[in-house]
C-alpha cells in the first residue's frame, strides 16, 4: 500500500477510538498504521507482506507498552470526580431560612444546591453549615458546630 493509505487508516482508527466507548485498544492500531505510513513517506519501499507484519508488530508493541500507563493516568486524573460523598463535612452557606426538616437552598463550592435542614434549630439565611450527608442531589445540613 502507498504511505498515504496507511495515514488514512491511522486517522480512521483514531476516529473509531473516539467514537466507541472502550478501553483504549483501537488507537494503538492507528499508531501502528501511522508508523508504517511514515516509513513509506521517508522512502522505504517495503513489500506488502512486510508492511502488514510491521503494522501488526508496532500495533501490539504500542498496545503492550502504553495502554496500561495511559489507563492509570486517566484513572488518577478522574479520581474523586463524581464522588458526592466527598462533600460530607464541607461548609455550605444557607441562601434562605430553613425550619428543621424543611428544604431550601444552600451554596456549596460556588454552586447552588437543594438542602434539607437536618438539625433541630431553624437555620437563618447566610448561616455556615456542615454537610452531614448527600441524599441524591440534596444536601443534608446542620449549623456548623452543632
Amino acid at each position: 500500500m502507498v504511505w498515504w493509505q496507511w495515514m488514512i487508516i491511522a486517522l480512521v482508527l483514531a476516529g473509531l477510538e473516539l467514537a466507541t466507548p472502550g478501553g483504549f485498544f483501537v488507537v494503538f492500531f492507528g499508531a501502528g498504521a501511522l508508523v508504517v505510513g511514515f516509513l513509506g513517506l521517508v522512502g522505504l519501499d517495503l513489500p506488502q507482506w512486510l508492511q502488514w507484519l510491521l503494522f501488526s508488530f508496532f500495533s501490539i508493541v504500542a498496545l503492550l507498552l502504553f495502554r496500561e500507563p495511559l489507563l492509570r493516568a486517566m484513572r488518577e486524573r478522574t479520581a474523586g470526580a463524581g464522588q458526592v460523598d466527598a462533600l460530607t463535612d464541607d461548609v455550605a452557606i444557607t441562601l434562605e431560612e430553613m425550619a428543621p426538616g424543611a428544604v431550601g437552598r444552600a451554596e456549596l463550592r460556588g454552586s447552588t444546591w437543594s438542602a434539607r435542614n437536618g438539625g433541630q434549630a431553624t437555620l437563618a439565611k447566610g448561616v455556615r453549615c456542615r454537610v452531614l450527608r448527600v441524599d441524591g442531589l440534596m444536601l443534608v445540613i446542620d449549623r456548623e458546630g452543632a
